[in-house]
């Protein structure tokens, strides 16, 4: 299996006999929550049986959070695992990609053979979304990928257009997808959501996951909201059951109790965001997208990603996502030594180039 995406720090321990800082995956930089923790220790005793194949408790614990039916709400094994679900239930034979963007979305229409419709993001315009996109949005496209803000580019939807996209869809009969999963990190969460507008949007589909904003990557845990319940339901049918583990699902009520963690940590990345920003800049490099817990930019700096994994830093190298090339790069928000870290090692490149 190809690997498209960062994260693979097992491959690196494996080639290299130790563990990397790795800046490729854009996790919560405090780690997993104390109170997950304990609740993930608690669920193990009764890890012989199988979990709740519908997550009853857990939806309940999200839709109270989110003041949603539970029967608006479905979990899966990331929101992975809901995405390639999504995709097989309602198999679309046209669908609209901005992009670059996230790539399992392509990933999952390709099993359908679904023609994708890209929009390019151009680079003279900072890969920012205008309303240029509304003009594609017709009958012909059964579904919509929007990821808000956008992964690799770190850079939100303008409130005023996402609802401009949300009703031009709507009127076509498009199903639009938005993906949220780094809504969480952003500063003001709740006004770059339409997660509100689900109840009254049965074109809307919301998704998010616990897995970067709680530090769980290794638990996999994800969800999707939906006016169209039927449509839920088949996505319950369409993949394997029991995707959910009993650890995952007590992980994800624990967690939507950490109100006090996620003050915390924005409080960290807005602080960190900065300080990475003018460092990298002080190297040379431009930062193009910076809204959520990663950075996004460009740099003329050769092979970066292989120097800096010779010096035990991982980063995202996004030359495969379709309309980048060389020199574009990811890398999460971490904490203030790890930062340390990696701007020394950059500084330290960017010297070796201009000797």
């Amino acid at each position: 299996m190809a690997l498209i995406h960062g994260g693979d720090a097992y491959g690196f321990m494996l080639e290299h006999g130790k563990a990397p800082l790795d800046f490729s995956a854009n996790c919560n930089p405090l780690g997993v929550p104390s109170g997950v923790r304990e609740a993930i220790r608690n669920a193990a005793a009764t890890a012989d049986a199988y979990p709740d194949p519908l997550c009853r408790e857990l939806r309940i614990a999200i839709a109270q959070s989110m003041n949603l039916p539970p029967s608006q709400i479905q979990c899966g094994n990331g929101a992975a695992d809901i995405i390639f679900r999504l995709v097989l239930a309602k198999r679309p034979k046209r669908a609209l990609l901005a992009v670059p963007t996230f790539l399992e979305y392509e990933l999952a229409l390709g099993l359908v053979g679904c023609d994708i419709i890209r929009f390019p993001l151009k680079k003279e315009n900072g890969f920012k979304l205008d309303e240029q996109i509304l003009d594609l949005i017709d009958t012909d496209v059964d579904l919509m990928f929007l990821c808000n803000p956008n992964n690799p580019t770190g850079l939100t939807v303008g409130p005023e257009l996402l609802r401009r996209i949300l009703d031009a869809a709507h009127k076509a009969g498009t199903l639009l997808v938005v993906d949220e999963c780094f809504n969480g990190f952003l500063a003001e969460p709740q006004f770059h959501s339409l997660r509100t507008l689900v109840p009254s949007y049965n074109n809307l589909f919301v998704l998010d996951a616990f897995t970067k904003l709680y530090g769980i990557a290794g638990v996999r845990l994800g969800y999707c909201l939906c006016g169209d319940e039927e449509l839920l339901a088949s996505i319950l049918d369409s993949g394997a059951p029991w995707s959910v583990s009993s650890l995952a699902q007590a992980a994800g009520i624990a967690a939507l109790k950490e109100n006090t963690y996620l003050l915390k940590m924005r409080a960290l990345i807005r602080a960190e965001k900065v300080y990475l920003c003018n460092n990298l800049m002080r190297c040379g490099i431009k930062i193009i997208g910076s809204e959520a817990n990663y950075l996004f930019f460009h740099t003329g700096l050769p092979d970066l990603k292989k120097r800096l994994g010779e010096r035990g830093l991982l980063i995202r190298d996004c030359s495969n996502y379709p309309g980048l090339t060389q020199g574009y790069y990811r890398i999460a928000v971490r904490s203030r030594t790890d930062n340390e870290r990696l701007l020394q090692a950059i500084s330290d490149l960017a010297e070796a180039a201009h000797d």
